[in-house]
């Protein structure tokens, strides 16, 4: 039985690149650093020239990919931060991270020892989904399945399914689990028919990380059907190998989403919404 949760986010915070793995399509694999997130697009700063109005619309007509998490202690957060750096490594592709409402009362959390969440990373709305060309959820399992906190922001998703505002969006999963035998597929297994619902595009990564799918020298989470981390007693951090993987599945990702994606778009211009 796997019990979702982890250790407290150390300052370790990208991995080490995976010397063995093979991805797909020849795509760049430097590493690009985690950009702090500014939630606000509200502010008004005067434009100064033809050259900023120019950056603005190329950071507009980018590809934005979602990666939509709920993360108690931090290893999913971990992988989250992962996922974006591989998504932000692919050309026309920007990586959005984004915290799901939490479901706890402060009590409970700080019973349960819950470390505070920064403000860095801001809570989604349902509304905003479907600003997003390509979406990754991540949570941990809770008995083989998403965590509640989860559960509950897939289910107030209704108004999006009534008008199929989701429809055709590709999406992924990636999960934490307490145990090697607790979850990591069947997690993904039983998030899958929330997808089917909405009419979005499950997108697995298969077995394109290439040999680190396959080495048995240590213990590591993910399966063909998303990335993973192994959260132990709460005190185990991911492996380079996990995060690698993350890495990887968020440029597997965006090469996906271009894929998809018309030649030309305009900003926001999402097909059936």
């Amino acid at each position: 039985m796997g019990k979702g949760g982890g250790c407290v986010p150390s300052k370790k915070r990208s991995p080490l690149d995976a010397p063995d793995h093979d991805l797909p399509h020849p795509i760049r694999d430097s590493s690009v650093p985690i950009q702090n997130q500014n939630p606000s697009s509200n502010a008004k700063a005067p434009v100064q020239d033809g050259a900023l109005q120019l950056q603005a619309a190329v950071k507009r007509t980018k590809l934005r990919i979602f990666i939509v998490f709920y993360s108690m202690y931090g290893h999913v957060e971990f992988l989250a931060r992962s996922m974006k750096k591989g998504v932000d490594g692919i050309d026309g592709a920007e990586g959005v991270l984004y915290r799901v409402p939490e479901t706890l009362s402060p009590e409970a959390l700080e019973q349960m020892k819950v470390p505070p969440k920064g403000g860095e990373i801001p809570v989604i709305s349902v509304e905003e989904l479907v600003e997003a060309d390509g979406l990754l959820f991540g949570f941990p399992t809770r008995y083989g399945c998403m965590s509640a906190q989860m559960k509950a922001f897939f289910d107030s998703t209704g108004r999006l399914w009534e008008e199929q505002k989701l429809a055709g969006v590709p999406a992924g999963f990636f999960v934490s689990t307490g145990t090697q035998g607790g979850g990591q597929e069947t997690t993904i297994w039983t998030a899958i028919t929330q997808l089917a619902h909405h009419g979005m595009l499950y997108v697995p990564i298969g077995y394109t990380f290439g040999a680190g799918m396959f080495k048995m020298d240590s213990i590591r989470g993910g399966s063909p059907y998303g990335a993973g981390v192994f959260s132990g007693d709460g005190t185990r951090e991911p492996s380079e190998t996990e995060l690698a993987l993350a890495e990887h599945q968020g440029k597997y990702m965006a090469m996906i989403v271009k894929r998809f994606a018309p030649h030309s778009r305009a900003p926001n211009d999402h097909a059936g919404k």
